[in-house]
């Protein structure tokens, strides 16, 4: 049994968010005392330009892990090719009552109802400050939960505005299931709306700064077919470079039966696999060949990580399988897409 499988062993004997915590103080400490370099393989070496960021490999950990930027140097020391943290929000917020993460191990899944829970903007840009890892850093920003949606826009100005000089890339996330209407911000109207008036006041940093930093919307797998080429549209008009595909699902049908089936939230895990593959390969035929893809949702493994690059994935990112199978899942996506580029578009 693998050194990660014992300990996964322990972790799951606790409850899924205590492990959560328990499992990234227990990276970070490894980290700074330098366990890091025996227990974990590196990735391949697969160097890549994609929103106009150097990449040194294609794998990277999304959003949810590390809300606040509190183990960036952990994270990223595990090889990726980058890291996404937040999402964060202005004002701190505590999210739902717990519990709110639930595992399915029959089903490698896993429930969350965070509820965008996180320590809000200025601390995770301290957090960012001090860091020593200098890869590439993704920071996904929303709204409070008290905040209506006719003024969600103004949340996701203050985080712009704050977290600006500090990203590499923003990701405006109005696809989580956890925050009461957050998904409305998908409709063509307010989403136009809202990525506006964000490129407007981009447009206004890049010159105060001297650097333009590019943006990904990130959308859910929920999404009726019918409504996904009015929302390229809507992000090619708005000059967005990427989108993620995609955030957790509302939908419960492969999980009959099982205990916390029927548990509110997002699902993530295998069971996402399809649904975020359909959504992909929709937005690859929607939207301009200049926007880049993120594809997340249901990688278990290197071949489901490829499966999402030979549907036009420019990047992948990892969450819930990097619970499930460890940090040496890094290194097998990243073998396995190194090991294909041949007969992938290499952009």
């Amino acid at each position: 049994m693998s050194l990660y499988k014992l300990l996964r062993k322990g972790f799951f004997k606790v409850p899924p968010e205590t492990a959560h915590d328990m499992a990234l103080e227990s990276l970070k400490l490894g980290n700074d005392i330098g366990f890091r370099s025996w227990m974990f393989r590196d990735p391949a070496t697969d160097p890549c330009t994609v929103m106009g960021i150097d990449f040194p490999n294609r794998v990277g950990i999304a959003a949810g892990l590390d809300k606040n930027g509190d183990y960036i140097d952990a994270l990223g020391g595990l090889g990726v090719g980058f890291l996404e943290i937040g999402t964060v929000t202005p004002k701190p917020q505590s999210g739902n009552p717990r519990p709110r993460l639930f595992r399915l191990p029959k089903s490698q899944a896993i429930i969350n109802r965070m509820g965008f829970n996180n320590k809000g903007v200025d601390h995770l840009v301290r957090q960012v400050e001090k860091r020593r890892w200098k890869g590439v850093l993704g920071i996904n920003i929303g709204k409070n939960k008290d905040t209506p949606n006719e003024q969600a826009v103004d949340d996701y100005l203050i985080c712009l505005e704050k977290v600006y000089a500090h990203a590499d890339y923003i990701v405006i996330n109005i696809s989580s299931p956890n925050t009461p209407g957050l998904r409305d911000l998908q409709g063509v109207k307010d989403l136009d709306k809202l990525l506006s008036k964000l490129n407007q006041r981009r447009k206004q940093l890049t010159e105060e700064h001297g650097f333009r930093v590019p943006f990904a919307v990130k959308v859910a797998p929920d999404l009726i077919e019918e409504d996904i080429q009015p929302m390229a549209d809507c992000i090619a008009k708005n000059e967005i470079e990427a989108v993620i595909t995609t955030n957790t699902t509302i939908d419960r049908q492969v999980l009959s039966g099982q205990q916390h089936a029927e548990e509110a939230g997002g699902l993530s895990g295998a069971p996402l696999l399809h649904s975020a593959n359909q959504t992909l390969k929709s937005f690859r035929k929607a939207l301009p060949k200049k926007i880049n893809l993120i594809g997340t949702g249901g990688i278990m493994s290197g071949i489901d990580a490829l499966g999402k690059r030979q549907l036009g994935a420019d990047l992948v990112q990892i969450y819930t399988g990097f619970i499930y199978q460890g940090p040496g899942l890094i290194a097998d996506i990243a073998k396995e897409i190194t090991g294909s580029r041949m007969i992938l578009p290499n952009k």
